[in-house]
């Protein structure tokens, strides 16, 4: 906190206004005495609002700076594991050889969705999008624990949490299999969290899945690199449905259904069809001309960030997986020769540098799934089975902190003032 105020004058009325400031970032004016005064703020997209107070994740875009619980992205993306990473943001703090061991069995022992959801799948058309699926059937899980919907109660809502972050790869791997008309594929308690997800999206009884180290490693770095990232929309509509006591599984159907948007979750998806409008290497020059057109609608995808004005921390880590993934698996694929030479291009040519437009993390997981061999129909999916953590974790925290009330935003009202009404008959 801090003894620094703002006074804002409007007309004969004059408000002083606490300066807050917290451990890292930008300070911030208080500005809730002004309601009282008879005015509000006015900030379309929150643009300079902060809606809450969290210790979970810091961002600094102009510096290209991502930190959970004061942790570099970089350094658990490289030394740690998705569930390491799971338990510090739901737990608060590194876990402890014997929290992780604890942690990661608990995960392991609560992988399986009661057998009724698989029936519930059957109520969807076969060519239903993915989304549509996880929407609906992680709203669903709620009608199956009515013991533990107590959102005050912080036993029950860390046994929620538990269920979600161990239940989504099974789902999102449901959401597949119907897609694709092959049987369901029952979690195995003797694979890593990753591998286990990728053997209940490829395995098929007729034979076994090898599951690839490159590609477990890059799978698990996916999901840490998408676990949280701050108040972006999805997870400050698990907020705004948290306030008003919204269980915690139709606070997380919230942020499905918010990251499906291709404003926020289809990113790396419109990258991939980015790269399919180009076609092949020798069109690049032309679509690179293109992107450098002011005039020309076109834009690339994957490329920059709304948040990092440097480099996105994230894409550096994704980078080396990327690379990885696709010398082992050896992959033909013309889309991804196009991705690589776009990659070189953008590296080497001074009118990114200068732009700052970087490839981030969705251009490098996109071409990863891809090369895995996961349609772009799942790439949002997965992306919120790896963020479901983040959300939960939040949505905690919020329901931790008292005097918690509704979210209520105002709004400037431009409609008709008062007029009378003339029935129509």
């Amino acid at each position: 906190m801090s003894d620094k105020s703002a006074t804002l004058k409007a007309g004969d009325i004059e408000v002083e206004l606490p300066i807050l400031e917290g451990t890292e970032g930008q300070p911030v004016i208080d500005v809730r005495a002004l309601g009282g005064k008879g005015y509000f703020t006015f900030d379309p997209g929150f643009m300079a609002t902060g809606s809450c107070e969290s210790s979970i994740t810091f961002i600094d875009g102009a510096k290209g700076i991502l930190l959970h619980r004061g942790f570099s992205i970089e350094d658990l993306a490289r030394d740690s594991d998705y569930l390491e990473v799971c338990h510090m943001l739901l737990h608060g703090d590194q876990p402890t050889k014997e929290e992780y061991e604890e942690f990661s069995k608990t995960i392991t022992r609560h992988t399986m969705v009661h057998e009724q959801l698989n029936m519930f799948f059957h109520g969807f058309r076969n060519d239903a999008h993915p989304m549509a699926m996880l929407c609906g059937t992680v709203g669903a899980m709620s009608s199956f624990y009515h013991s533990d919907l107590d959102v005050g109660d912080p036993e029950q809502r860390k046994r929620s949490a538990h269920r979600l972050i161990a239940k989504m790869p099974t789902l999102v791997a449901m959401c597949y299999k119907y897609n694709v008309g092959q049987p369901f594929v029952y979690p195995r308690n003797d694979l890593s969290y990753a591998g286990n997800f990728l053997n209940m999206m490829f395995s098929v009884p007729a034979e076994d899945y090898v599951i690839s180290p490159a590609v477990e490693r890059a799978m698990d770095r996916i999901f840490i690199l998408h676990a949280d990232h701050e108040q972006n929309a999805s997870t400050s509509t698990v907020r705004l449905a948290g306030s008003s006591g919204a269980n915690p599984y139709a606070c997380i159907a919230a942020g499905v259904a918010s990251l499906w948007g291709p404003a926020h979750g289809g990113a790396n998806e419109a990258c991939l069809n980015m790269l399919e409008e180009i076609g092949s290497v020798d069109r690049i020059p032309e679509f690179i001309e293109r992107a450098k057109d002011k005039n020309d609608p076109f834009r690339l995808m994957g490329f920059g960030h709304r948040v990092y004005k440097n480099y996105d921390p994230r894409a550096t880590v994704m980078r080396e997986s990327c690379h990885e993934v696709l010398a082992e698996l050896d992959v033909k694929n013309p889309l991804l020769e196009v991705a690589m030479e776009l990659e070189r291009i953008a590296l080497s040519d001074p009118y990114f540098a200068e732009k700052k437009l970087f490839p981030n993390v969705d251009f490098y997981s996109g071409i990863v799934l891809s090369a895995i061999g996961i349609p772009t129909n799942m790439f949002t999916c997965i992306f919120a089975l790896a963020r479901t953590v983040g959300w939960i974790s939040h949505w905690h925290e919020m329901m931790s902190q008292p005097g918690q009330k509704i979210g209520r935003p105002r709004q400037l009202y431009t409609g008709h003032s008062k007029r009378d009404y003339t029935p129509v008959k």
